[in-house]
């Protein structure tokens, strides 16, 4: 018996739909790739399932991914939506002849234990996951991930070594970090990049 996802999940294609139905029972929506900006119907079903239950987001973990994402936060409100991601992981779906533009699995193209270790603390009966302390902005801001000197590049190191996509907005970076590990893991990490940083020449950014 596949496991019940508790919510709606929206991925982009018909592709990642059938994926994420070969593992789980779940109510999979798909916004058509960026044709969900011209769909009032389909925006208006999104709009009435988040407002229910909420929903799950996971796109593809390239700019096109990130694009419909953003699209989604613009139509929902905050409370009502929750994203998911993917690492980005080179290589090339088996019913493909060649690579997306940027090279990357989507969510089509990813491990089984992957998915259902991304969506265990939505499966219906396992109740909410336990977490500590959350990460907050001026976190961010005091270890450079955000308002200073190449923080974009920080991010951009520290999403590589947490296994996110490296396109992500310091708020977007927060939100995910915050899904996937409390203040104790992400220090972790933190004092990982730092000590790189500091076996590295003085012009290398961690």
């Amino acid at each position: 018996m596949r496991p019940k996802i508790d919510r709606p999940v929206i991925v982009e294609g018909k592709y990642d739909k059938l994926r994420l139905l070969s593992i789980f029972d779940a109510v999979v929506l798909t916004t058509d790739g960026f044709g969900v900006f011209r769909s009032e119907e389909k925006k208006l079903l999104i709009r009435t399932l988040a407002a229910k239950r909420g929903v799950l987001v996971l796109t593809d973990p390239d700019g096109a991914g990130l694009v419909i994402r953003n699209f989604l936060r613009g139509i929902l409100p905050s409370k009502q939506i929750t994203h998911l991601y993917i690492p980005p992981v080179p290589g090339v779906e088996k019913r493909k002849r060649t690579p997306s533009r940027e090279g990357l699995l989507g969510v089509e193209g990813m491990e089984k234990t992957l998915l259902q270790q991304l969506f265990a603390p939505y499966i219906c009966g396992n109740g909410t996951p336990q977490v500590g302390e959350k990460v907050s902005k001026t976190d961010f801001f005091c270890d450079g991930f955000s308002g200073g000197k190449n923080s974009k590049g920080k991010r951009a190191a520290l999403s590589s070594m947490l296994h996110l996509p490296q396109n992500l907005s310091a708020n977007a970076l927060l939100e995910a970090i915050n899904l996937i590990t409390d203040q104790n893991g992400y220090r972790a990490v933190v004092d990982k990049l730092k000590q790189a940083e500091q076996t590295n020449s003085p012009t290398d950014a961690y």
